[in-house]
This record gives C-alpha cells, structure tokens and sequence, in this order.
C-alpha cells in the first residue's frame, strides 16, 4: 500500500495524504478523518527512508562499542539508544574491535550511511587515528565520547572522575589498616591511566607501601586474568594487604583467587573494583567496588547529543562524580 493508493481510495491528491501524514495545516477537518481512518485501515507506516531523502534527515544515531560483549558499555548504549529512540531517532550499533585503525575505519562507515550523530562507546575511542578520521568523514557532525574526549570542535565528552574516585579507594583501604597495596589494570585506554594516576596518588599521599607501587597488567581481559594477576601477585608479595582493580570483571577472578590461595577476604585480604557492575553483587564475598554512575553517563551523553542536534554543532565537557559503594570485600 503506497501514498497514492490510499489518495485514490480517499479521492483526493497524493499531496492532500502527505500533509496528513506529517500533521500539516489547510486540510478540511472532514478529509483529514477520511484520509486517517483509510491510513488506519492499511496500518500504513511511511516509508523512513523516502522520508529522510525528502526531508533531508535519515534521523540516524551511530553508536561504537569496542566490544559488544562488555556488559559495561552494552548497559551505558541501552540506556542512550533508549533515550535517543524516544527521541524519534534510530540508532544504529557496532562493534568495532580493538584495533585503532578499525576504529577510524567505522568512522567513515557511519558517514557512508549518513547518520546526523554519533556516540562513541568508552575512552578508548579517544586515539589519534579516530580523531583524524572524524575530522576527515564527520567534521559536521555532533560527536560524544563515554567517559572520553577529543579536542575537535564538533566533539563533546562527558567524564567520571575516576582517578579521584581511586584515589579514595586507596585513603579507604589504608584507613583500614591496609597499607601494603596493589593495582591491578585490565586495557591501555586513557580511562585507565586516569585510574592508574589516582592509584598513585593515593600511595604517594598516605605513604603506603613504603612509597613503591605494585601495578599489574592482565594478561587476558577477563575473569581468569584477574585471577591469573592475583595469584602472581600473591606469589611475588605475599604480605599484600589490599588489591584495587580496574574494573569488575577482572576484580572477581581476583576474590575466587584469594580464596584458593588461602586468604580471608577481607580479614588478611581486602579486595576493590570498578564499574559497580552485577559481577560484583553475585560474587562471594560481594565487591566493594568504585560507582562510575553508568546511568547518569549514559543519560548525560544522550543530552549531550541531542543537544548538539539541535544545534547542529557544538563541543562541551561535563564531569561527574563517581562514589564508591562498599560491601562484604573491604
């Protein structure tokens, strides 16, 4: 059923349904009910496509996440894909692996398919070889980064203050009677150095360790890295006290490697990741773990960009808070 076949059984012009379907003024108010309850009739859906080459607007969102299956960043998309949708927006998700040319790949790909904005999924998007191709394929075009930015006029960021947020982690543990503390990193990704940063601040201003830093890089981004991390870091400094990690995932394949290695969480060992995801609260003990705010991110990004739609254009910063919820592992 096309525009102009419910104009002929309506007995007027294609025209006439047009302005019917897009709630266009002068239309009799009696033709306006004649051509909606035919349009009723048929269940008739206008066509996105034709409508966006009419109206030249494809109401397209991208948005890029490194890797579909980190539950982190699938939460944060739902949340802004959700917002956007109610919006009257479609959006449009993939995966783009971690390499970085991929990455800058994608970028011409959502040009290709003429999307009006753009949401990049984490801080690891915020690379040299991104940045050059959003200003080769998407220089118009309104761009937030998750808990990232990029120095382009066209680019937006809204970030979580990880670094203080482990900066209290550790003044937490110490506070605790445990001073002998390690950190444990999952990816390189400026999020991440942020968090290593607040890690070393906090040694730094409440002396712990002696002034030196045990910092640890996993092997496999995944709960058997965590655990594989933890038990080297059990053999090469076996008085550890505390192990903050850098995000959750990785945090409870280190609680599953203290209990085989013997230790008490949190009595001989006490335990802290990031990210404040469901792997924290089904684990035993429960994580004490750094809140990140994934909903209030998320939310703020979807502002973000619709601002920038409306705008057309614009760049701006916005931080916030992150808190840390303590349970059974501290």
């Amino acid at each position: 059923m096309t525009i102009y076949d419910i104009a002929k059984e309506a007995g007027v012009a294609a025209s006439t349904v047009s302005r019917v379907i897009n709630n266009k003024p002068g239309i009799r108010a009696e033709t306006r009910q004649k051509v909606q309850e035919i349009l009723k009739k048929y269940h008739y859906t206008p066509d996105a496509a034709a409508r966006g080459l009419v109206m030249q607007s494809t109401k397209m969102v991208g948005i890029l996440i490194e890797d579909i299956r980190v539950l982190h960043h699938v939460n944060s998309a739902f949340v802004i894909e959700q917002e956007l949708t109610r919006q009257g927006y479609c959006c449009i998700i993939m995966g783009t692996g971690q390499e970085e040319e991929k990455k800058a790949e994608y970028i011409q790909i959502l040009e290709q398919r003429r999307v009006e904005g753009v949401i990049l999924m984490g801080s690891m998007f915020g690379t040299p070889k991104v940045k050059q191709s959003i200003q080769k394929y998407l220089p118009e075009i309104p761009v937030v980064i998750v808990n990232g930015y990029l120095d382009l006029p066209n680019v937006s960021g809204v970030i979580v203050d990880e670094d203080a947020g482990i900066r209290h982690c550790v003044e937490l543990l110490v506070g605790k009677g445990k001073s002998k503390i390690a950190f444990v990193l999952d990816t390189s990704s400026p999020a991440n150095t942020r968090k290593q940063q607040g890690y070393c601040d906090g040694m730094h201003q409440t002396g712990a360790n002696g002034g030196t830093l045990w910092i640890y890089h996993v092997e496999e981004n995944s709960v058997k890295g965590g655990y594989d991390a933890t038990v080297r870091i059990l053999e090469e400094h076996p008085d550890v006290e505390g192990i903050i990690y850098s995000v959750d995932r990785i945090a409870v394949g280190g609680v599953r490697a203290a209990i085989d290695q013997g230790r008490q969480v949190p009595e001989e060992l006490a335990l802290v990741g990031v990210d404040n995801t469901v792997y924290g609260e089904i684990c035993m003990p429960k994580l004490t773990t750094l809140d990140n705010k994934l909903k209030e991110l998320s939310e703020a990004a979807a502002d973000m960009l619709r601002e920038g739609l409306e705008g057309k254009i614009q760049s701006q910063q916005k931080m916030l808070y992150s808190e840390i919820i303590e349970r059974e592992s501290t």
